[in-house]
């Protein structure tokens, strides 16, 4: 098993909703350990740069106007196989087709305002924690 660290961002409807400590609470509770944390809003720019890939895409627009609506917490966090085991705990990204137990299967009814964002590779991980935490210093 691989020690691994991962990035995660509670979204605008997480906030919005209070779930902020009920979700973290999830990732603690599975053993995952938060090792860095930040309240923060979107700029357009920050949302063309964490969403690059996904520019030339229809639902685009959409995605940047609800990632600015409001604050987001950001956070990494660390543990065995922490990517998989983060993606496996949030569940797929259409909230009704999540099951149970998952976090967007027990808090999200949508596609596109399901809570939390979690990066999908260990490259993708390292990539978003140099956007959210650039200063970020791993302790020994």
């Amino acid at each position: 098993m691989t020690i691994q660290r991962t990035l995660i961002l509670l979204k605008p409807d997480a906030v919005e909703r209070q779930l902020v400590g009920r979700i973290l609470s999830r990732f603690e509770q599975k053993g995952l350990k938060i090792i860095d944390l930040r309240s923060l809003r979107f700029t357009q720019e920050l949302a063309r740069q964490h969403y690059a890939e996904h520019i030339a895409k229809p639902f685009y627009a959409g995605l940047e106007q609800y990632i600015m609506s409001g604050r987001v917490v950001a956070a990494i966090l660390e543990g065995c196989e922490a990517v998989e085991v983060v993606r496996r705990l949030i569940g797929p990204t259409n909230g009704v087709e999540a099951p149970p137990g998952t976090i967007r299967g027990d808090f999200s009814l949508s596609t596109q305002q399901n809570l939390v964002h979690a990066s999908d590779s260990p490259a993708a991980a390292e990539r978003e924690i140099n956007i959210f935490f650039p200063n970020f210093q791993p302790e020994n």
